[in-house]
């Protein structure tokens, strides 16, 4: 790996401590979008078992390679509908559910895959109109249309920071949605809602800080991606 992982590990205990929350209590999903199967390995040797693609037939191909891979497979990128069948099943956890006919879309997937599948709602908490994700207050109504589907679980929320945002907009953004997430879960009766998927190489210690689950890192992990 290009950085010394106990260095990032470091990091994120820092972060955690100041908030008071733990080190394990976030998981680090190693993206290895652009990267060769060999990162893959290397990352699961260092004990990252949560490896991140964006792409599901480049993560399909790296699958086909190594088929007993002992890695959870998470998909963190735009996923379109006419991907859901290959999608299903495939991964441990979908980040980008974002829309009602995508969640139709995998459910009818997970259904014939006889699989249950499960996702992270995406919002767009900054509102980049250029991004996907619901926006915050159509988030709840996408939530309880997947959650009537008997093949998806949704097990919270994931969003994306301004690319060149400055500390105190991630923390923004990041504080949003938790305070989603909360909300949701104090007028739900949803089982394991719980997780936040959010924070990247750039910005991961403000998104620990404001309550991240899992972080997604790449690029301070692997180095530059090669496509």
């Amino acid at each position: 790996m290009v950085m010394d992982l106990a260095a990032v590990r470091g990091r994120i205990a820092a972060a955690a401590a100041r908030v008071g929350r733990r080190a394990d209590e976030v998981t680090i999903v190693a993206v290895t979008k652009g990267h060769p199967l060999e990162r893959v390995q290397e990352a699961a040797a260092a004990g990252l078992l949560d490896i991140g693609e964006s792409r599901v037939q480049e993560a399909a191909g790296k699958q086909a390679a190594w088929p007993d891979a002992p890695v959870r497979w998470h998909l963190i990128g735009h996923l379109q509908r006419n991907k859901a069948k290959l999608a299903a099943g495939r991964f441990a956890l979908i980040h980008s559910l974002d829309s009602t006919r995508l969640a139709d879309a995998l459910e009818a997937a997970a259904a014939a895959a006889g699989v249950v599948q499960e996702v992270l709602v995406e919002v767009n908490v900054a509102r980049e109109p250029q991004k996907s994700g619901a926006m915050p207050e159509e988030a709840p109504g996408l939530l309880a249309h997947a959650t009537g589907h008997r093949h998806l679980r949704v097990r919270g929320l994931m969003t994306l920071a301004p690319f060149d945002a400055t500390v105190d907009v991630q923390h923004t953004v990041f504080a949003g949605l938790r305070e989603l997430r909360d909300g949701i879960a104090r007028d739900s009766e949803l089982a394991a809602f719980n997780q936040l998927s959010m924070g990247m190489s750039d910005d991961f210690e403000a998104a620990v800080e404001e309550g991240a689950t899992m972080v997604r890192l790449g690029t301070i992990l692997f180095g530059e991606r090669a496509s």
